[in-house]
């Protein structure tokens, strides 16, 4: 049994030797060339993307960027409360960058009445009705037709001076061969407006002593000043046509009745409001110079 384990021990002890021995020596190895100075191990360079300083989208058409943008344009009102308004007008805007752009809108307008005010003055007596009327009071507080529309104003003018965020922007297509780009746009700014009335085929009364608002100056003619939120879209038709879609908000003082609404028996300036004239358009942009450049 002794001979079998010395017979098989032998070359274990024997290999645990050499190892040891080559541990040694290279234990030894790297004594001495720590004494000759420190190893410096080869220092890798950063790996970098090859997408670095690329810009996001390969070929992309740059369908505003700096260029003049020229819009003939249609809108209307859809929140009036006594006379609707559609207008003709233009909008003028130059793009400094994808993003921004700073611009300028006006347009020229007509009125109708709204249902509300037709279903009011349906109600009503003419003045030559009242005044026939054998049973009509002096001191009614109710209108007659003639006073009622020519109170309600109207907005002839209207526009607003603004600047432009442009965040989104896209592409569709259809049936993999139509393409349409398109990007989304916000406005802000200030607004401004030339208000107008009919008034008066009565003698308005200016003392504002007699406790009825019917014959008061209305006040709410002449300019007024603001501010303009809008926002829309450009769906474009080719690289320097664009269908243009909007929603504008003109905000500023404004008695749409010329009427007593406090109500404290007058008509003054207290009784205008600061309002919301929410405006929907449609318009077709054209983008100067006619050709768009691409990114790399």
């Amino acid at each position: 049994m002794i001979r079998l384990m010395t017979k098989t021990l032998g070359p274990s002890v024997a290999a645990l030797c050499l190892v040891g021995a080559t541990g040694f020596g290279l234990a030894h190895a790297d004594e001495t060339e720590a004494d000759d100075g420190p190893v410096v191990a080869p220092v890798s360079k950063p790996r970098t993307s090859p997408l670095d300083g690329q810009p996001a989208v390969r070929h992309r058409l740059l369908l505003v960027k700096q260029r003049f943008e020229l819009t003939p344009a249609f809108e209307s009102s859809v929140n009036a409360e006594y006379r609707h308004t559609v207008s003709g007008g233009l909008r003028a805007e130059y793009h400094f960058s994808d993003m921004w752009s700073i611009g300028a809108a006006g347009f020229f307008g007509t009125s109708f009445n709204t249902g509300l005010t037709d279903s009011i003055v349906g109600t009503l007596q003419t003045r030559a009705e009242q005044q026939a009327d054998p049973d009509y009071d002096p001191n009614d507080p109710t209108p007659n037709k003639e006073e009622v529309l020519e109170h309600i104003n109207s907005i002839p003018l209207h526009g607003a001076a603004y600047i432009s965020l442009t965040p989104w922007y896209g592409k569709v297509a259809a049936f993999e061969t139509f393409f349409l780009h398109f990007d989304f746009y916000f406005s802000g700014g200030v607004s401004f407006a030339s208000l107008a009335n009919d008034c008066c085929s009565f003698m308005p009364d200016d003392t504002l002593t007699d406790n009825n608002p019917r014959n008061d100056d209305p006040l709410n003619s002449g300019a007024r000043f603001g501010l303009y939120l809008g926002g829309g879209i450009h769906v474009f038709l080719n690289e320097w046509m664009a269908l243009d879609l909007t929603v504008r908000d003109y905000m500023f003082n404004d008695n749409p009745s010329g009427l007593d609404v406090v109500p404290d028996g007058e008509v003054t300036d207290a009784d205008g409001r600061f309002l919301n004239h929410l405006f929907m358009g449609v318009g077709v942009s054209m983008f100067l110079p006619g050709n768009a450049e691409r990114t790399p």
